[in-house]
């Protein structure tokens, strides 16, 4: 019996497949639906080009329109956060998945605390801070960020420069049917009923 040998190389193509298998392209590419959390994440994780301060960024995130669709926000912080550290009453630290960036990271990337491995199927994704959406409620001068370098969590100066990344709640790729579609379709079976009662 022959078996087959795979490279290193192979492996972690497939492992990386399917760390992202809940990805689904939508907007031709633009943008990438996570079947497991219900977001769309932009695919260019550096759309905004610079780095930017924590109110700059979410009002950019705001002004978003990518082929006609807006509603775009940066990335919310669960606080308080079971799934890792908790400092003072907040959660700070590594494997932080409870956060969008943080599930991103570690649960549909399927990356480990310390490193990036797998960038799934975005573009310009920046290996240093991003925002999240998500303020320090005990000081305004303070917010949360994500380290997509190496997956930590913490706050930091509002002045300060992060990336910034678009995620939309829900799937901007469901198109809901028209109620006319569904009265056309509800008026079908109906008449189908009729016809079947009045053969027999």
């Amino acid at each position: 019996m022959k078996y087959l040998s795979l490279s290193p190389a192979i492996i972690l193509l497939i492992i990386s497949g399917n760390a992202s298998a809940s990805l689904e392209s939508r907007l031709q590419g633009l943008a990438y639906y996570d079947t497991e959390t219900d977001l769309t994440w932009l695919a260019d994780a550096n759309a905004a080009g610079v780095s930017l301060n924590w109110n700059d960024a979410n009002q950019w995130a705001f002004e978003l329109n990518v082929s006609g669709i807006t509603g775009w926000r940066l990335a919310d912080t669960l606080q308080p956060d079971a799934s890792c550290d908790s400092l003072d009453g907040t959660s700070t630290g590594y494997n932080c998945s409870g956060s969008e960036m943080g599930n991103l990271f570690y649960n549909t990337l399927g990356n480990t605390a310390g490193e990036i491995t797998n960038y799934g199927p975005f573009s310009n994704l920046q290996t240093f801070l991003y925002w999240s959406a998500t303020d320090y409620p005990d000081d305004n001068n303070l917010a949360w960020y994500f380290g997509m370098d190496d997956g930590y969590q913490n706050v930091n100066d509002i002045s300060s420069l992060k990336y910034a990344w678009a995620v939309q709640s829900g799937d901007i790729g469901a198109v809901p049917v028209p109620a006319a579609v569904w009265l056309f379709g509800s008026g079908l079976l109906g008449l189908a009923g009729f016809a079947r009662r009045k053969q027999a």
